[in-house]
């Protein structure tokens, strides 16, 4: 049962940790440092260096950051798109740290897991919200921003310290975004030709000198 047990914590520290960091990586770290600084998690050798202060503090200027660009529609976007070449690799580097002294092989495909975790929350996060910024009031950007930080915060906790209920939490999450992500592409690629037929079909000019 121990043995289970372990498992099970290892199990949802790893994939949470990748979860977490495709949709808001700043606030993963953030809040796996200040857990592991305040007693709360006993970090494997590999992740203890999050709880570092000058970890801690880039963390958490970036944030800062994030929480503010993350809520401005049109900038959220170009957020989003710069950090995939981000989120993603710290994922896999994430789930890679939280297997702890085992042995190679599994320290890959926690990797290779965790990298593909992390890719597809960030593509459900961007997504969703490219398709939110389409909305003509701020309002909406705003509300999935905050729920995003929520969720964030309180899965780094729960994978902690609930790994089980983590865990089927994730799975049901799985599933919402294997449903979820071909019906963002679609919307995305509607954006997409909307925008191309406007620079291929400009208005016409106004022949009437504005009068």
């Amino acid at each position: 049962m121990d043995a289970l047990n372990q498992i099970s914590t290892t199990l949802a520290l790893t994939m949470g940790l990748a979860w977490a960091s495709g949709i808001n990586l700043y606030a993963t770290l953030l809040t796996l440092g200040l857990l592991a600084n305040s007693g709360n998690i006993d970090l494997p050798p590999d992740l203890q260096i999050v709880a570092n202060p000058l970890v801690l503090g880039a963390a958490g200027l970036m944030y800062c950051i994030e929480f503010f660009a993350d809520k401005t529609p049109g900038v959220d976007t170009g957020w989003d798109a710069i950090h995939t070449f981000i989120r993603i690799p710290a994922g896999a580097m994430l789930a890679a740290g939280a297997i702890g002294d085992l042995n190679p092989a599994v320290e890959i495909t926690a990797a290779i897991l965790g990298g593909s975790l992390a890719a597809g929350t960030h593509a459900t996060k961007a997504g969703t919200r490219m398709l939110i910024n389409t909305s003509p009031e701020p309002f909406s950007n705003w509300f999935a921003s905050l729920g995003e930080d929520v969720a964030v915060i309180g899965g780094v906790w729960a994978c902690i310290n609930h790994p089980a209920l983590f865990l089927g939490m994730l799975a049901l999450f799985i599933l919402l975004m294997v449903w979820w992500l071909p019906k963002i592409w679609v919307g995305i690629k509607k954006i997409l030709r909307f925008i191309a037929d406007l620079f291929r079909n400009p208005p016409p000019p106004d022949t009437d000198g504005g009068q």
